[in-house]
């Protein structure tokens, strides 16, 4: 088993000696390979596999496309022009945007249809690579690398160039045994991150020391296995350690820090830290998601919790920009639920404020949508769902419409279901909220949000 969990890089390339058809000077692809590709990948601490060329009834092996699909990193050596080199660039190419690396021997220039991408030469000596030309060849691989690492994210497929909105592919490592290694590697970290975050119910920073010390044998996060590196991300979030959760997020690999959950995390991690400065660029990052993908309920929710907290500092201050504040708040919280319906997240906490916010328009507001995101819950289970989030908003919704009999029969279940502490302190908030706004039924809402309050987790 693979105990490093480094990210894989496949090469993809001739084996042996192949004569090259213009020229006819024989190529001695193993030498490269040994000399000039390999060490770049070893020194970048990523785990070299090189390609196979069995053949099962003249279609490529299932551990070439696997390998083609899912590895993190691809070199294509398009040298010789081989057909089978090109084909699986092109598979590559129609799979992932990004960390394909094409090179050639300058023999020659590649085919018209792929010089316009970025490919590396290197120079050969009798069909061999002299010493000198392998380490400008080492050094060229690790820059391509160190950059797609790095950042910021550059594509270097046509297809997702030509195509901004071209799918690619997404499959699980699971649904093939090439990588079951890696599978296995993961499942073991991710258990024992588990173990750790249970620990972390009844000792934070017991829990809290595990996580780093899992951290720290993990190694680089900058080569680390996908997987692995966003349950660590998550595993930080969950025992509320939000400066080792912004922290990781500097060392991810670009492609990584580029991706929509990650960034939505980030934004959440630094609203709920609230240095100086964290919310003003919690809200920048939310903005270039809206505007790169437009508006989603988890990104327009994550906003809308922003500009609450926003609201509820400036109203302790008696800031004249507190309504303000809480407009932006309801808008965002409006348009998530609105972008996704059946998320009825956003649209409980655009309830809760609109009713904080009081007057004839935003009551008419609440009696819009309230019946439309009661749905949204039940649909997804309601009191008898096993998701602690669907749970709570039965709760929330429930003290909108003074039916503390629901309340108290799904405060239980939520008790069950809730694992993070931060989770039980939300919903009281939004509890606190609603009993300013109900003074007469403060005991009953006062009892719930205590009860979740009270919660060690």
């Amino acid at each position: 088993m693979n105990e490093s969990g480094s990210q894989i890089c496949f090469v993809d390339m001739p084996f042996g000696k192949k004569a090259d058809l213009k020229s006819g000077i024989e190529i001695d692809f193993d030498q490269i390979y040994e000399q000039g590709i390999k060490p770049a990948i070893i020194n970048m601490k990523l785990i070299p596999i090189r390609g196979d060329r069995e053949e099962t009834g003249g279609i490529i092996h299932t551990a070439m496309f696997a390998r083609l699909l899912l590895a993190e990193f691809v070199i294509a050596d398009m040298t010789t022009a081989n057909p089978n080199v090109f084909y699986e660039l092109g598979i590559r190419h129609a799979a992932k945007p990004y960390t394909t690396i094409p090179l050639f021997a300058t023999l020659g220039a590649p085919p018209f249809d792929v010089n316009m991408v970025r490919a590396i030469p290197y120079e050969l000596c009798d069909g061999a690579l002299p010493e000198e030309n392998a380490k400008i060849l080492i050094k060229a691989l690790e820059e391509r690398i160190q950059r797609a690492l790095k950042g910021p994210v550059a594509k270097d497929s046509p297809l997702f160039d030509l195509f901004p909105k071209f799918p690619g592919i997404e499959m699980s490592h699971e649904l093939t045994d090439v990588f079951r290694d890696r599978v296995e590697y993961s499942i073991k970290v991710k258990n024992e991150l588990s173990a750790a975050r249970a620990k972390a119910k009844d000792s934070r920073e017991a829990g809290l020391k595990e996580i780093r010390d899992i951290a720290e044998k993990l190694g680089s996060p900058e080569v680390l296995e996908r997987g692995v590196l966003i349950d660590l991300y998550l595993s930080y979030r969950d025992v509320e350690a939000w400066d080792d959760m912004i922290a990781l997020y500097k060392y991810m690999p670009a492609s990584v820090r580029d991706a929509t959950l990650t960034r939505q995390q980030l934004a959440f991690a630094l609203n709920r830290r609230n240095k100086a400065g964290d919310r003003d660029r919690a809200i920048d990052i939310l903005k270039q998601l809206i505007d790169g993908q437009g508006e989603s309920a988890e990104t327009m929710g994550l906003l809308g919790r922003i500009y609450k907290d926003r609201y509820k500092e400036a109203q302790e201050k008696s800031d004249l920009a507190a309504p303000a504040w809480l407009d932006l708040a309801i808008e965002a919280y409006t348009k998530g639920f609105e972008a996704e319906p059946a998320d009825y997240y956003p649209g409980v906490n655009a309830i809760t404020l609109l009713l904080q916010k009081g007057g004839a328009e935003a009551l008419a507001e609440v009696d819009r949508l309230a019946p439309l995101v009661t749905f949204a819950a039940v649909r997804q289970g309601g009191e008898k769902a096993n998701d602690y989030w669907t749970v709570a908003t039965v709760i929330e919704l429930a003290c909108v419409s003074r039916d503390y009999d629901l309340c108290r029969r799904c405060l239980p279940r939520a008790l069950a279901l809730g694992d993070v502490g931060w989770k039980f302190k939300t919903t009281a908030d939004n509890l606190r909220l609603i009993e300013r706004l109900r003074p007469e039924d403060s005991e009953r809402i006062d009892a719930i949000a205590s009860a979740l309050e009270n919660v060690q987790r």
